[in-house]
């Protein structure tokens, strides 16, 4: 996960689809298929209205369960707690 936070822009979003394998207290594997939506805060307007208003449209595309949206790099290192909490 510290590359993909290492990749992400410090002034511009990103959609990522990830699908991150886990395993649960139950011993089972899960693999959730997730779009995360980095919408930095030092963003401008206007690509943060870009983004938003296609975030449902990749979401569809995508296929997705769930949208996690994240504004720092480093959300990235919770991001098994977030997906684990989703079973």
């Amino acid at each position: 996960m510290q590359e993909l936070a290492d990749e992400l822009p410090g002034h511009s979003p990103r959609y990522v689809l990830l699908s991150y394998p886990l395993t649960l207290a139950s011993g089972r594997l899960s693999v959730p298929y997730v779009m995360i939506y980095y919408l930095p805060v030092t963003c401008n307007a206007e690509l943060r209205m870009l983004y938003a208003g296609a975030k449902e449209l990749m979401r569809n595309t995508a296929e997705v369960g769930r949208v996690i949206e994240m504004v720092d790099p480093e959300d990235l290192e919770e991001i098994e707690e977030k997906l684990s909490g989703e079973q």
